[in-house]
């Protein structure tokens, strides 16, 4: 099957398939009454106020996207294995482009589950799951044995830098820069979903960007992958857009995450993020200065972070943020691919 048909066509039945599946989720969930909990106006006053009517929606939606990706990977991998006709074209699990960011998956979003279901059961410091303190040491703790498996097990000590050229950190230096771009994306990720919809839309096109920037590296099979998770997301964003039926949760949000800068490190186009991921640094950038305005200054620069919220405080609809975001995001991948084609003289 042609690379190119193959990439459409798991894209295509990835959507389908999460959109089937749906249905059941969801009434699960409401079922036994998985919602998030808010936190508390004490704690947060300005955002409490402001959601204080999604207390109680559904959270661990991201279920739809890792799990679809997972399922299709089993089926597919085993189709191959017994040599199942034509299903055995649609494999796109392999050793050496996607076991990798497909195990990452999972593994980060079974932590991210754990953290959802303690939000839920109102468990944690402050009955709310984890601390962002405690959730930046898991961030580390998969980060760091993500890197180190790129530099033992991959032996991949070399980064590209757009413009300029190839250099090899060695294996000590590209292990530090490896979990920083992975902590730095998991933590990005993770405080962009506030509203609804809106890490879900940013997510969509920088996948996507990435799924094209492999597919032009003839890396078929991490293209496929990544055209999986764009299928899986279409589906989530049809029930997640304002108002959500359900939250994608930490299980969603730390999975891709994850699996977003694995990619990007696959790739060896970690620096494109900036530009591809354009609306996740400026979200963290927000947190960082109103921190350390707050600190040095003694007063805060934004009535309330990540920036999103800033921009509800001041009177922006929800709806209105959610796609001003996708609409940046759009415009901020095809910038970034512009930026690799024109730097490998495509």
């Amino acid at each position: 099957m042609d690379p190119i048909v193959k990439i459409f066509v798991l894209t295509t039945l990835a959507f389908v398939v999460t959109m089937l599946w749906t249905p059941a989720l969801t009434r699960m969930l409401y079922k036994y009454k998985l919602g998030k909990n808010i936190r508390l106006a004490s704690e947060a006053p300005v955002y409490a106020r402001m959601h204080a009517h999604k207390q109680g929606t559904p959270t661990m939606g991201g279920v739809l996207v890792w799990g679809t990706t997972l399922a299709l990977a089993v089926l597919f991998g085993a189709a191959y294995a017994f040599d199942v006709p034509f299903l055995a074209q649609l494999n796109f699990l392999s050793r050496a482009e996607t076991l990798l960011p497909l195990g990452a998956l999972v593994a980060a979003a079974l932590i991210g589950f754990g953290d959802d279901l303690l939000n839920v059961l109102g468990v944690g410091p402050k009955g709310g799951g984890l601390t962002m303190r405690h959730r930046l040491f898991l961030y580390a703790l998969v980060a760091a044995g993500i890197a180190w498996w790129f530099v033992v097990k991959l032996e991949w000590t070399t980064l590209s830098v757009p413009f300029i050229g190839i250099a090899d950190l060695g294996p000590i230096l590209y292990f530090l820069f490896a979990a920083l771009v992975l902590i730095a994306t998991m933590h990005s990720v993770n405080i962009t979903d506030g509203l609804d919809g809106l890490a879900g839309g940013t997510l969509l096109t920088a996948f996507g960007a990435y799924g094209a920037i492999a597919f032009l590296l003839e890396r078929y099979d991490l293209a496929a992958f990544v055209g999986v998770i764009v299928g899986a997301l279409l589906a989530f964003l049809w029930f997640n857009i304002p108002p959500a039926r359900f939250f994608m949760g930490d299980t969603g949000a730390m999975a891709l995450g994850t699996t977003l800068g694995i990619i990007a490190l696959l790739t060896n186009e970690p620096f494109l993020l900036l530009v591809i991921g354009l609306p996740f640094v400026a979200e963290s950038a927000s947190v960082v200065v109103q921190m350390t305005a707050k600190r040095f200054v003694g007063r805060k620069l934004f009535r309330s972070t990540p920036f999103h919220h800033h921009l509800e405080a001041i009177g922006w609809p929800e709806a209105k943020i959610v796609m001003r975001f996708w609409v940046i995001a759009g415009v901020t991948a095809v910038l970034g691919l512009i930026l690799y084609l024109l730097d490998h003289g495509l």
